[in-house]
């Protein structure tokens, strides 16, 4: 009986222990139909920026939080880089970039550890010099000007003065 008890307990503390020692990051979208992006008002492009911002906040996550972390982020409102321009018919489906047009996220986050708040705000985070960011222009990923945008705020919100992990 005795040995039993100590194998469930030691089994127990198996499954739980990686968990606590993970960093994480929870991402919830706001009434993300409102928006101030226009692709995020309509279902068939809203689904897989959402999918897009969720992996690569989650990524962020795993970089730059510490074991034990837990990062919860609501996003409330979007902007994406640029603009289509509705006098332009022949690329209806291009977005122009202009320095006009920064990319713009309205978040709140909630970084805890331990059960404990350590850090809380809401913030809107934007990149005035967007078009002046050599990587991100000459990047085939998907939304360059964002992930670029994210990662710099990531890293002075979470992660300063620590490398990165992985």
């Amino acid at each position: 009986m005795r040995l039993s008890r100590f194998v469930a307990v030691v089994a127990l503390m198996v499954l739980l222990l990686p968990g606590a020692a993970l960093a994480g990051v929870n991402v919830r979208f706001i009434a993300p139909e409102r928006f101030g992006d226009q692709d995020f008002r309509s279902p068939y492009k809203r689904e897989p920026l959402i999918r897009e911002f969720e992996r690569y906040l989650q990524r962020m996550g795993e970089r730059y939080l510490r074991p034990g972390q837990t990062l919860s982020i609501e996003i409330l409102d979007v902007d994406l880089a640029g603009r289509y321009e509705p006098f332009n018919t022949r690329f209806n489906d291009i977005r122009v970039m202009r320095d006009m047009t920064p990319p713009r996220i309205k978040l709140r986050y909630r970084l805890e550890m331990a059960g404990r708040t350590i850090a809380s705000a809401e913030e809107t985070v934007s990149d005035l010099d967007y078009l002046m960011n050599v990587q991100a222009r000459n990047s085939s990923e998907w939304l360059p000007y964002e992930k670029a945008m994210l990662r710099d705020w990531f890293r002075k919100r979470f992660a300063e003065g620590r490398p990165p992990r992985g």
